[in-house]
């Protein structure tokens, strides 16, 4: 959505700034605006951040629900890779490969600042990469389901606990994932 915004302002600043009698800066800036290029730009952007929302939504719904090792719905409950999974396929109609290091390895490397609702956020829980993952769902906060014995829950990404053992943060494209069938 960055980007969009930026290309957005880079074309309005280009046409405040055009030089006379036709240069490329001008075809460029109706080029765009025939083919109403900056409302499509728009349009794409307003609807990956409502299918983050969706997401994020979606997956508060399953608040409470009880982990469960291998776990990969409502009825059998969820581990953390089973959880995510099930809110991607759900949601956006995405499959993630079953386990949190696969998970990992399918998904674009962001930064932690660059963190947006709906990245995934990997953890090392079990004296291994990737043997974690939940859903950031903003505010320092993100989704998941965490051990055996919890719940579906939310938790914060400042607390001890989760600040030492995070592994890092993670994008998925429709490119790192399998439409659904």
């Amino acid at each position: 959505m960055r980007f969009l915004t930026a290309l957005a302002i880079l074309l309005v600043s280009l046409s405040a700034h055009a030089t006379p009698q036709g240069t490329a800066v001008d075809d460029m800036t109706r080029f765009i605006s025939e083919r109403g290029l900056l409302e499509r730009i728009g349009e794409v952007g307003h609807q990956v951040e409502h299918k983050a929302s969706e997401l994020v939504v979606n997956a508060m719904t399953f608040l409470g629900v009880p982990y469960k090792r291998g776990g990969v719905s409502l009825e059998t409950g969820f581990d953390c890779s089973g959880f995510v999974r099930a809110m991607y396929q759900q949601t956006a109609g995405l499959l993630l490969p079953r386990s949190a290091a696969q998970q990992a390895a399918a998904t674009e490397k962001i930064e932690k600042g660059d963190l947006q609702p709906g990245d995934l956020v990997f953890f090392n829980t079990m004296r291994r990469t990737f043997s974690h993952v939940g859903i950031y769902v903003g505010n320092g906060k993100f989704i998941h389901s965490p051990k055996p014995g919890a719940e579906v829950r939310v938790d914060d990404l400042g607390l001890a606990y989760w600040k030492r053992r995070f592994d890092g943060a993670r994008r998925v494209s429709v490119d790192s994932a399998d439409s659904k069938p």
